[in-house]
């Protein structure tokens, strides 16, 4: 999860410590709601998909965030290592011979909408639309070619995720930066989408996996809490934690539940832009059911971000951030990407 804190443009002379921590707590809470989030650890946003709402004050009123996230996932893993297409169609686990998938390809666009009723309480929709291509040689290739009888397929979706709706409260302290928040994943996206069979013994339209659908046709639980402060007039830094677990089964299918922890800092010495750091680790447990893959989805993955805001006017901001690993544990064989890129725009009414 990428998290911004940004001063209003052109306000540095309002920099004292109350004002900082008040703009922090705006853009943190929006942060903690992430876009689509898939079970398998390194699926969709799964990485980070808890990105980033860019926040420009606690004043009551609407702010619109519009996000493009990029997440190519060309890179089979195995534990904490690479591994080789040619060597994972050598793995037989208890679901038989192991999948080789190709790529899985994703680009996310993710509408935010938030409202502060006042400095305490918030509300936050995220509306996230999917665009991703994938591709399996399924589970009886080499690892080069697939094998007849594999279920190897290709598929392109493109459509509505899973809307989140999210309330936050932040009036426990003073300074309004200790905040937590509470809210839910809705099965809004289709879980139902199919792809093409490239195996000529069974051709015709088969189903996608349930970790690649738009949505996962559950609704599930989202509950956090963060903290923030500054540590000189330039500096500041904050903490995050987030749950997020299903509350139903679907057709077979429960995605496991999500942890995430997050610190960062942010540098205020610059007028016209604000750098930030970030260290971002996410767990994920198996999915489970039995239309699930109960044995290559799950992990333990982390991140460093760095990031930069820059505003554009008054009461408008741009924003880019990388997602660069710096450790990917995954259970059984996963595609995961070698970098995320989120780029967005953040405006307040």
């Amino acid at each position: 999860m990428v998290a911004a804190f940004v001063d209003l443009p052109g306000n540095r002379q309002m920099n004292t410590p109350h004002h900082l921590l008040r703009v922090g707590a705006a853009a943190l809470a929006a942060t903690l709601l992430s876009t689509s989030a898939q079970a398998c650890a390194s699926c969709g946003c799964t990485l980070s998909s808890d990105w980033e709402s860019q926040g420009l004050s606690t004043s009551a009123g609407w702010k619109l965030d519009l996000r493009y996230d990029y997440l190519n996932q060309d890179q089979l893993r195995a534990s904490t290592h690479t591994i080789s297409p040619q060597a994972a169609s050598r793995i037989v686990n208890a679901n038989g011979n192991q999948e080789v998938e190709q790529y899985t390809s994703n680009h996310y666009y993710t509408v935010g909408l938030d409202y502060s009723a006042d400095a305490n309480w918030g509300i936050n929709v995220q509306l996230p639309y999917v665009d991703r291509a994938h591709a399996t040689l399924g589970t009886a290739s080499d690892g080069t070619m697939a094998g007849a009888g594999g279920g190897q397929y290709v598929s392109h979706t493109d459509s509505l995720g899973d809307i989140k709706i999210v309330g936050r409260y932040q009036g426990f302290l003073p300074m309004h930066n200790f905040g937590l928040i509470f809210g839910l994943k809705l099965p809004t996206g289709s879980h139902t989408q199919t792809g093409t069979s490239t195996d000529p013994t069974a051709p015709g339209p088969v189903a996608i996996d349930r970790g690649l659908q738009p949505g996962n046709g559950t609704t599930e639980l989202i509950a956090g809490a963060y903290y923030f402060d500054l540590l000189d007039i330039d500096w500041g830094y904050f903490t995050q934690a987030t749950v997020q677990t299903a509350l139903n089964s679907r057709d077979g299918y429960r995605p496991g539940a999500g942890e995430n922890v997050n610190a960062g800092v942010r540098y205020l010495g610059f007028e016209s832009f604000t750098p930030q750091l970030q260290l971002n680790v996410r767990h994920v447990a198996h999915d489970t059911g039995t239309n699930a893959d109960t044995i290559s989805t799950g992990g333990t993955l982390a991140y460093l971000s760095p990031g930069v805001v820059v505003p554009v006017g008054k009461r408008t901001s741009v924003y880019g951030f990388a997602q660069l690993p710096i450790y990917q544990k995954v259970s059984g064989v996963q595609l995961a990407p070698r970098y995320t890129l989120s780029f967005g725009a953040r405006f307040a009414f």
